[in-house]
C-alpha cells in the first residue's frame, strides 16, 4: 500500500546491546530509566491529543461514538480503554467501542495475516454501521498497519473524524488522519517488542482522550466519578463515598439519599445541594445537559435560594 518509512521503534537500542548478560536487577532498571522518557514523549504531542479530545466531545455531543481500531497489542488497548468506559462514566457499551484485526479472538492469540487486510478494517467497520458523527481513531505503534490504514481511510470516506496514535516521526497512517498523534519513544530494550515504551505511550494517549471527553461531556463532579455505574458492591460503596464527598456529607446521609435518587449518584448531589426532589434533580441535569456543577447552579438559582 505504501512504502516502508523509516521506524525507530524497530531500531536497536545501544543501551541493551548486551541485554541477555544482565542481571535481573540491571534490566529492571534499564526498563524504568527508559519508561521515564515515555511521558516527555507523549508531552510533545499534548497539542494534537487535544485536538482529538475535542473530535471525541463533538462526536459524542452529535450522538455518535469513539471508535479504536488497531492489531495486535495496539488493538488490544483500545478494546482495554473501550470496555473500562462503562463502569467508569455510565457510559452505553456502544459509545466507545475498540475494533481489533482478526476480531476478538485475536484478543488472546495472534490471528495471522488480519493486520495485512485493509479491506478487513472497512468491513469491521461496515458492521458497526459507522456513520459521519463518529471518531475514529487508528492505533498502530509502527504507523503503517494496512488494517488501520483501511480503516482510516474508510472512516474519512464516510466523513467520520479521524486520528492516528503512532510512535514514529512521519508515519504513513498519518497521512490518512485529521488529526495524526506521532509519539516518538525510541527504540525499545528488547527491538521491536512494541508493547513496551510504544504500548506505554498508546496507553497513556486513549487514557487522556477517553477521559477527558468524558470530564467535556458532564461525567465528573470536580474530580469524582459520579456517573459511576453501580454494577458491584465495591462500587456501590464507592458511589456512596463520591455522594459524601461531592455534598459534604456524612456517610450514612450519602447512603440514605443514594436510596432516595434510585442508585443515580448524580441526582443524589443535587438532592442534597439543592434541597429537592429526585424529579426535580433529575429535571435540573437534563436541562444541564448532564453537568453536576450546572444543576446545582440552577438548583440553587444561583443566588443561594433553593426552588420549593
Amino acid at each position: 500500500m505504501c512504502k516502508a518509512a523509516a521506524r525507530t521503534t524497530e531500531e536497536r537500542n545501544n543501551k541493551t546491546m548486551n541485554l541477555d548478560e544482565m542481571s535481573t536487577h540491571g534490566i529492571l532498571q534499564i526498563m524504568n530509566q527508559e519508561d521515564e522518557s515515555v511521558t516527555k514523549s507523549v508531552n510533545k504531542e499534548i497539542d494534537h491529543i487535544e485536538e482529538v479530545v475535542s473530535m471525541v466531545i463533538d462526536a459524542f455531543t452529535r450522538g455518535g461514538r469513539l471508535i479504536y481500531i488497531g492489531a495486535g497489542t495496539s488493538g488490544r488497548l483500545g478494546i482495554l480503554d473501550a470496555v473500562e468506559c462503562p463502569p467508569t462514566f455510565g457510559t452505553e457499551p456502544e459509545k466507545v467501542q475498540g475494533l481489533i484485526a482478526g476480531g476478538q479472538d485475536a484478543m488472546m492469540k495472534a490471528v495471522e495475516g488480519a493486520e495485512d487486510d485493509p479491506q478487513l478494517a472497512e468491513a469491521d467497520l461496515k458492521n458497526l454501521h459507522l456513520t459521519e458523527k463518529d471518531t475514529v481513531i487508528g492505533l498502530a505503534a509502527s504507523g503503517q498497519t494496512p488494517y488501520v490504514i483501511g480503516g482510516l481511510q474508510y472512516s474519512s470516506k464516510i466523513g467520520a473524524h479521524t486520528a492516528s496514535i503512532s510512535c514514529n516521526k512521519n508515519a504513513p497512517c498519518s497521512r490518512y488522519a485529521d488529526t495524526p498523534i506521532e509519539i516518538e519513544v525510541g527504540p525499545e530494550i528488547l527491538t521491536g517488542s512494541t508493547r513496551l515504551k510504544a504500548g506505554t505511550a498508546q496507553k497513556l494517549a486513549v487514557n487522556m482522550i477517553s477521559t477527558s471527553a468524558m470530564i467535556g461531556i458532564g461525567k465528573v463532579y470536580k474530580n469524582l466519578m459520579v456517573d459511576v455505574q453501580l454494577t458491584n458492591q465495591k462500587l456501590i460503596e464507592r458511589a456512596k463515598n463520591i455522594i459524601s464527598l461531592a455534598a459534604e456529607v456524612e456517610y450514612d446521609t450519602a447512603s440514605a439519599y443514594l436510596e432516595k435518587s434510585h442508585q443515580d449518584p448524580k441526582a443524589a448531589i443535587i438532592m442534597i445541594k439543592g434541597q429537592c426532589s429526585y424529579e426535580q434533580a433529575k429535571h435540573y441535569l437534563e436541562q444541564a445537559d448532564g453537568f453536576v456543577r450546572e444543576s446545582i447552579k440552577i438548583a440553587t438559582n444561583k443566588d443561594g435560594e433553593t426552588f420549593g
